[in-house]
């Protein structure tokens, strides 16, 4: 998982003081990879998390992209 600290120092300087084009970029790079893991971790819950009907019929979820 990316580093929260560094992404968060990113933004208060950003606010402040601006941020130089390299840390722009890692700025990016961070953030992309902080909402990838998160979407990562997201989709593996969802993977293993099942409907159950009034019946007490457990359903898998199914994965939208394969429909």
């Amino acid at each position: 998982m990316p580093n929260i600290e560094r992404i968060n120092y990113l933004a208060k300087k950003a606010r402040e003081v601006g941020l130089t084009e390299e840390e722009k970029i890692e700025q990016q790079k961070l953030r992309r990879e902080y909402i990838d893991s998160v979407v990562g971790n997201l989709r593996s819950s969802l993977n293993s998390t099942y409907v159950v009907d009034e019946n007490g019929n457990k359903t898998k979820l199914s994965d939208k992209k394969k429909h």
